[in-house]
């Protein structure tokens, strides 16, 4: 499966340099090289320790990691719901997304101009989630106007999704986002096909200066990020645009070397990558042999059936069993045969819940 996350912002706020140090960062990868499927959307490799001390286990000809996709969407504005700017442009490609990363303006630059005249982290968030509801309430309304046809021939179903429906048209019409709309799976069939654009989790990513960067705790405006986020149950992201530029540049053990004299544990994409996970709740398992060593990204709770299905749908249509190694046992035993000879190798059936990290060889008949 694959993930995408949508990069907003207003102007000047770093939106488009940290696309392009992402952007830059999957080039650096040999084996898995920056892929630009138009000017806006690129995808880049997640790092994975783990994939890469089983392909120092395995040898494997080739080693392929899981991918995420990066769309940097353009053209947000003040009045972007109304068409301003790329308006229209700007909100379906919010659509086809999974999660927002949402980036904000930390620093001061009297160098670079702000759209609104000054730095100020909490009316520029609200100004994009006003275009965002704006935009969802003239979906739902359209909705509202079609139930309303059908639940006059007394459709039972359409009569319960109208109801549902006038209920988050007055939710949203509030300045509540839709999803903290609460409403059964029957309800929710009404208006799951609108992918509404504030149903998706938002990560905010607060772009601050080198010298806010050592320490991850910002300033002043990324602590009213974080306030925000709090109070949403979201995460944040403390990165600096200009300095993910640099590192992207570098080999990798100049890129570790380089975050060490800057007392950065980790660069921004990698955090983002871990906080994207873990607001949309996937995990990673791979497959390991002499061809290839591979991560794949599921949903945690898939069973094994589902996670063979990641793979090919034949994988899951005709599951027999999947033979599971944890890697940590994977790591201390060293080869598959030696976690068997170990009793380390499981034979798991079909409502065995895969765990991050596993390794998994499936057995299937179709």
């Amino acid at each position: 499966m694959s993930l995408t996350c949508g990069i907003v912002g207003l102007p000047n706020v770093g939106k488009s340099s940290l696309f392009n140090a992402l952007s830059n960062a999957g080039a650096e990868a040999a084996n898995f090289p920056f892929c630009t499927i138009d000017p806006n959307v690129g995808v880049v490799p997640v790092p994975d320790p783990r994939l890469d001390k089983l392909a120092e286990l395995v040898k494997p000809q080739r080693v392929i990691p899981t991918s995420i996709e990066f769309v940097d969407i353009a053209g947000l504005v003040k009045g972007a719901s109304e068409g301003k700017g790329k308006g229209n442009a700007f909100l379906s490609h919010i659509r086809e997304t999974d999660i927002i990363v949402h980036v904000v303006r930390c620093f001061e630059n009297d160098d670079i101009i702000h759209v609104e005249g000054s730095v100020n982290p909490k009316r520029d968030i609200a100004i994009i989630d006003s275009e965002l509801l704006i935009k969802d309430l003239e979906s739902i309304e359209k909705r509202v106007d079609k139930l309303r046809k059908q639940a006059k021939t007394n459709d039972r179903l359409a009569k319960l999704q109208l109801e549902a429906i006038e209920r988050l048209a007055d939710h949203v019409q509030n300045g509540n986002p839709v999803r903290t709309f609460t409403a059964s799976e029957e309800e929710r069939e009404g208006y799951a096909d609108l992918f509404l654009l504030t149903e998706k989790p938002v990560l905010f990513a607060c772009n601050v200066s080198e010298a806010d960067l050592p320490t991850g705790a910002g300033n002043a405006y990324v602590e009213a990020v974080r306030a925000i986020a709090l109070e949403r149950g979201s995460e944040v992201v403390v990165l600096s645009a200009a300095i993910e530029a640099e590192i992207a540049e570098l080999e990798p053990a100049e890129k570790a070397e380089f975050l060490k004299d800057l007392g950065i544990e980790s660069a921004g994409l990698d955090q983002l990558i871990r906080a994207a996970y873990r607001e949309l709740g996937l995990i990673t398992y791979f497959t390991a042999g002499e061809k290839e060593v591979r991560a794949w990204t599921i949903h945690a709770g898939f069973k094994a059936p589902q996670a063979a299905g990641v793979i090919h749908s034949d994988f899951e249509r005709g599951f027999i069993r999947a033979e599971t190694i944890a890697f940590a046992d994977y790591v201390k035993y060293g080869t598959e045969q030696a976690c068997k000879d170990n009793g380390k190798l499981r034979a798991e059936g079909k409502e065995y819940v895969v765990q991050d990290g596993d390794v998994l060889h499936f057995r299937f008949n179709v």
